[in-house]
Order: C-alpha cells, then sequence, then structure tokens
C-alpha cells in the first residue's frame, strides 16, 4: 500500500511541475499592451511635431527612445507562445497527465499481478540456490558435449572429475579420473582423487579397489595426506584400530599446524581412541623435574600444551583427558590437574559411558572428587 501512495505522490508533482509554467502567461499579455502603447506614442509624437508642439530635435530623441522600447516588448512578445493557443494547450496538458495514470492502470489490473504476493526470503533463497544449480549444470553438460568431440583432452577430464563428484555423480566422476588419469598421467594426487570417488560411489567404505588406488598414491607419494587418510580409514574399517591410529598419528606429525584436514584426522583419531600425542611416560616426567626449566618447557611442557590445545577442540578423547590430568599431577601442577578434570567432566557430561569411564580413571588417579 506504500509503494502505491508513492507513486502517487510522485505523479502529483509530475503534473504540478508541467501545469505550474503553464499559469503564468499574464505576463506575455501584459507585455503585448505594452507594443500598441509604444506604437500610440510614436503616433502621438509625429502629431504633435506636425502640429508644432515640439521641435524636431525632441522629437527624434523621442522616437528614438520609444523606438527602443517597443523593439524590446516586440521581442519578448514574439519570444511567447501566442495567447490564443494557451486554453488549448493547459486543456491537453490536464488531459495528457491525468489521462496517463488511468491509462496505465487501466493496463496494469488485467495483465499484471497487483495481488501477487512477495515471496519469503528463504524461499527466493533456495530459488538463487537452484539457479546457481542449474547454471554448474548447464556448464557440465557443455563440457561433457566438448569431451565427446575430443576425448583425450585431459586438462577436460582433470576439470570435470571434481564437479561431477561435487554433484554426487560419482560414477561418472570415477571414469573422469580414470580418463585423466590416462591423458593426464600418473600422479599421487590423481590416484587419491580417484580412490576418493571410488569410494564415495561405496558410499563412504574403502572397498578393496579404492585401497588399492591409495596405496599407488601412497607408493608414488609417500608423504600424500588424502592417500594417508584413506589407508588409515581402511584400517579403521578393517577392525584393526591401533594401524589406524599409527597412520594417522604419523600424519599429524608431518602436517603443518594450518592444515584444513588436520581437524579431521584428529577427530578420526580420537575416534580410534588414538589421541594425538604420544603417551607421556613416568620416566621421562620423573627425569623432567631434574632439568633446569628451560629443558622442562622445551621436552614436556610444549607436548602437554599441544594435548591441551586439542583437548579443547576435541573434548571427547578421555584417555587424551586422562592422560593429560597425569602428566599435570606428575610435574606437580595439581591445580592445573585439577582444573583439567573439571574440563574434561564437562566435556563429556553429555556422554553417559564416557563420563563413567573418566570418573574411573580419576579416581586412580585420586581426583574422585
Amino acid at each position: 500500500m506504500t509503494l502505491w501512495f508513492v507513486f502517487a505522490l510522485m505523479t502529483v508533482a509530475a503534473i504540478f511541475a508541467v501545469l505550474l509554467p503553464l499559469g503564468r502567461s499574464g505576463r506575455a499579455q501584459n507585455q503585448g499592451s505594452e507594443v500598441a502603447v509604444y506604437k500610440d506614442q510614436l503616433a502621438e509624437v509625429e502629431r504633435d511635431l506636425a502640429a508644432g508642439l515640439i521641435a524636431a530635435p525632441e522629437a527624434e530623441a523621442a522616437r528614438v527612445e520609444i523606438s527602443r522600447r517597443l523593439l524590446a516588448a516586440a521581442g519578448t512578445e514574439a519570444a511567447q507562445a501566442p495567447t490564443s493557443s494557451l486554453k488549448w494547450r493547459r486543456a491537453a496538458a490536464v488531459l495528457a497527465l491525468a489521462g496517463l495514470p488511468l491509462v496505465a492502470v487501466g493496463v496494469y489490473m488485467p495483465l499484471g499481478s497487483p495481488r501477487l504476493q512477495d515471496f519469503p526470503l528463504a524461499q527466493r533463497e533456495r530459488g538463487s540456490g537452484s539457479g546457481m544449480a542449474q547454471s554448474l549444470e548447464n556448464l557440465v553438460v557443455q563440457v561433457e558435449q566438448h569431451l565427446e568431440k575430443n576425448p583425450t583432452d585431459g586438462r577436460g577430464w582433470n576439470v570435470l572429475a571434481p564437479v561431477l563428484q561435487r554433484l554426487g555423480r560419482f560414477d561418472d566422476a570415477v571414469r573422469a579420473y580414470r580418463n585423466s588419469l590416462t591423458y593426464n598421467g600418473e600422479s599421487a594426487e590423481r590416484r587419491s582423487d580417484l580412490g576418493e570417488a571410488i569410494a564415495a560411489a561405496a558410499n563412504g567404505v574403502v572397498t578393496a579397489e579404492a585401497k588399492g588406488e591409495f596405496e599407488r598414491a601412497h607408493a608414488l607419494n609417500a608423504d600424500d595426506p588424502k592417500a594417508n587418510y584413506f589407508l588409515g580409514l581402511a584400517a579403521e574399517q578393517d577392525g584393526r584400530k591401533d594401524d589406524a591410529a599409527n597412520i594417522w598419528r604419523a600424519l599429524l606429525a608431518k602436517a603443518p599446524e594450518d592444515a584444513p584436514w588436520r581437524s579431521l584426522v584428529q577427530s578420526s583419531l580420537a575416534r580410534v581412541g588414538g589421541g594425538t600425542m604420544p603417551a607421556l611416560s613416568d620416566e621421562t616426567l620423573a627425569a623432567s623435574r631434574d632439568m633446569n626449566e628451560g629443558d622442562r618447557n622445551a621436552m614436556v611442557r610444549g607436548m602437554i600444551e599441544r594435548l591441551a590445545t586439542r583437548l579443547k577442540q576435541n573434548g571427547d578423547d578421555v584417555e587424551g583427558w586422562l592422560r593429560l590430568v597425569r602428566a599435570y599431577l606428575v610435574m606437580g601442577d595439581r591445580d592445573k590437574a585439577v582444573g583439567a578434570s573439571g574440563d574434561a567432566r564437562q566435556a563429556v557430561a553429555n556422554d553417559a559411558a564416557r563420563l563413567r569411564q573418566l570418573n574411573e580413571g580419576l579416581k586412580t588417579l585420586g581426583l574422585d572428587g
């Protein structure tokens, strides 16, 4: 309703903006009467001169002045519209400006949709998302048509394969990755991508075929993170949790701190109960007490801090919490041990089994309160 009101105000403003100048015609009429007056004055000067009432020099001066004024008034009059058509111009302007909105409304009401409600924001966002998806599908179709005509275009297969996997077309992605290997050559990354697509097609199960691809990738590059992660996942799915934990520990040991997949590996390691750090033995901790502060920080404190940081990010690792509390106790930091035990209980408070396991471990360490 507010929008229609604004449109009405705009229309009224436009009408007045056009009609207002048309009402200023009185000045033109006055200027027309001035011309007639000056002509009469010229005639009167001639009559006075003929009657001998004024001298010739005075008559000439009067003629010059009156003629100057007459020319000025006549020029202004010529610039104005003829007064005879003023009423018709006003009528035409009013008819056009008043009729135009009426014609627009008359055309819009039967052809437009004035009662159509706006779409909710969520529905518009879904529509935008579906439009983007449709655009992506169209691009994929174009690339596929190109590759049908140019099947040896390795770069095309390399571009198409990850997009197909993103769209959930895993079987097509597997075929595209195989063609990419054929026409681009061997690489650990391509083998890992192929193995991932095969596993995705099997609903996340690392099949023998997928495992073979990851092993080939590992042979090409022993530090390939994707290959190592999925080889650990294959070990976990085979029931070899210790092997999975060892693979993932080694992967994390070589990983940069800002690796985007680091949290995924950490959560997987916690899932198999492997933690993310080697256990701190009593001998190591006891020996550290005899070292100077600098050596102790270098050898032990850094390990403990890293463990504490990881547990803040992933608090489901009960064994990790117990190892952290035990490390604080051996180092003589009982307050930190008590604080860590409280954090641990809060982290697993919603998991009865983990909470029971934690309480039993803390009781063994003398922190059953």
